[in-house]
């Protein structure tokens, strides 16, 4: 690893939008190498992860067969994300509230970014407490990314149409495509395309 690393945190639990979190974790950690994962799932004290059954409650022995499970779930997403040279991670489990949690971890390994999925709670409990991902950007010592699972479909790269300023109702101005290099801005050409 480089001298300065970036420290990142996730938060997962199992859930489409955890998911979403990991996903886009791996995705900047295999592009930035100096990025250093802290997966965490936080364990709710009165009620175990429905894909992970408690026999005898949440206690050690549960939060471990967590962190077994989350570290399985890290590498079927870093096997699919077709990721080249070196990610490195941590799998962390916890038990206690999921903010609190995520940001107790964030600070004690000096964060720089919070990644965590947009949907938590639901019904009456989001109303009085609010969700986990709220929380957290409200709490957060530092940049957090609240993480979706992607909507738009996938585009071709496409051409700017030329906007006739004389005509009514334009809504928007092209843009000026850049490129910065060797401490230089260079104007590109407008036939660029979009992407």
């Amino acid at each position: 690893m480089s001298s300065h690393v970036s420290p990142v945190v996730v938060g997962y639990d199992f859930s489409h939008s955890g998911r979403a979190a990991l996903h886009r974790a791996v995705t900047l950690a295999g592009r930035a190498p100096f990025h250093v994962l802290h997966i965490v799932c936080v364990v709710d004290p009165k009620e175990a992860i429905p894909s992970i059954p408690s026999y005898n409650g949440v206690d050690y022995m549960y939060a471990a067969r967590v962190q077994e499970a989350l570290a399985a779930e890290v590498q079927q997403e870093l096997d699919q994300a077709d990721v080249r040279g070196s990610v490195h991670f941590f799998v962390h489990a916890r038990i206690g509230k999921a903010a609190e949690e995520i940001l107790n971890l964030a600070r004690e390994v000096g964060a720089d970014l919070i990644i965590v999925g947009s949907k938590g709670m639901s019904g009456l409990e989001r109303l009085i407490l609010g969700s986990t991902s709220e929380q957290v950007v409200r709490d957060a010592g530092c940049t957090v990314e609240v993480a979706r699972p992607k909507q738009y479909p996938e585009v071709e790269l496409m051409a700017i149409e030329p906007v006739d300023p004389n005509l009514p109702k334009h809504t928007y101005v092209p843009p000026h495509r850049y490129t910065y290099e060797d401490h230089r801005v260079n104007l590109r050409p407008a036939e660029w395309p979009l992407y």
